[in-house]
């Protein structure tokens, strides 16, 4: 079936997630519907929904040296783009991170105050996607530790118990796009250095926050990494290909 046709909304539920698959094609429009047309009206929107976040992309990407393919991927698989998004459970943003997860990362890589921002949204899933590559080396394991968390994975390892079915139906989608690309090594990972405008000593207005928790982040890494594939790059291969490709026989399961 033409990806232009289906097309996933992932959302958690008491601590899974639900897989609602929704029938673009000819099974809810009429067969009149020519799927070239329907290729046609879905790209702009997919293209629309990826560039308005294309420099918070970027920023992630290099910071935390993985692809920005990947990125995009899980953006679109856990919110499909919709930035209030909240689960059943409680995740939230563009990225569906929890709310304890979000005060970890939060911390540990100085992030801003409110998690439904875009760019903090962007660069805390970023940065456990990284962390899950860091922990497992490989893309399935990665995406089954992000859906279903790191605990309930080594579960699956140590005892054989199987993943949720959401899960497994979540690497089996998402896992063939990100094939064919790594992260770098060396990547930054660090915190920004504290903004004095968002230290305890001063009071901050609405206006200058938004300035101050928009500063660049800088990196500190400690030696040379293979350049990050650029976004313009990536994202026109996601605008002219399509962002998911049909799932491989063996599903990319763990």
């Amino acid at each position: 079936m033409d990806n232009s046709c289906v097309r996933f909304a992932i959302r958690r539920c008491g601590g899974r997630r639900r897989i609602c698959l929704l029938l673009l094609s000819g099974l809810i429009f009429s067969a009149a519907a020519a799927p070239h047309a329907l290729a046609q009206n879905s790209r702009p929107v997919r293209a629309a929904s990826i560039n308005v976040h294309a420099a918070h992309l970027s920023e992630a990407a290099q910071r935390f040296g993985i692809p920005v393919r990947w990125i995009v991927a899980v953006m679109r698989g856990e919110s499909a783009g919709d930035v209030r998004a909240v689960s059943s459970a409680g995740a939230v943003g563009l990225m569906q991170i929890m709310p304890d997860t979000w005060a970890e990362l939060r911390t540990r890589y100085g992030l801003g105050r409110d998690p439904y921002t875009p760019r903090d949204n962007i660069l805390a899933g970023a940065a456990y996607l990284r962390e899950m590559w860091d922990r497992y080396g490989d893309i399935g394991a990665m995406l089954a530790a992000y859906n279903a968390g790191p605990a309930r994975y080594d579960e699956h390892r140590t005892t054989g118990r199987p993943l949720p079915a959401e899960t497994r139906a979540y690497v089996d989608f998402l896992a063939p796009a990100l094939r064919g690309e790594r992260p770098s090594k060396g990547a930054s990972t660090a915190a920004r250095p504290l903004n004095w405008r968002e230290a305890t000593l001063f009071v901050v207005s609405v206006f200058s926050y938004s300035a101050a928790n928009a500063a660049p982040r800088e990196g500190s890494p400690d030696k040379a990494r293979p350049p990050v594939p650029a976004t313009s790059d990536a994202l026109a291969a996601l605008q002219s290909r399509g962002l998911f490709v049909a799932p491989s026989t063996d599903g990319g399961r763990p």
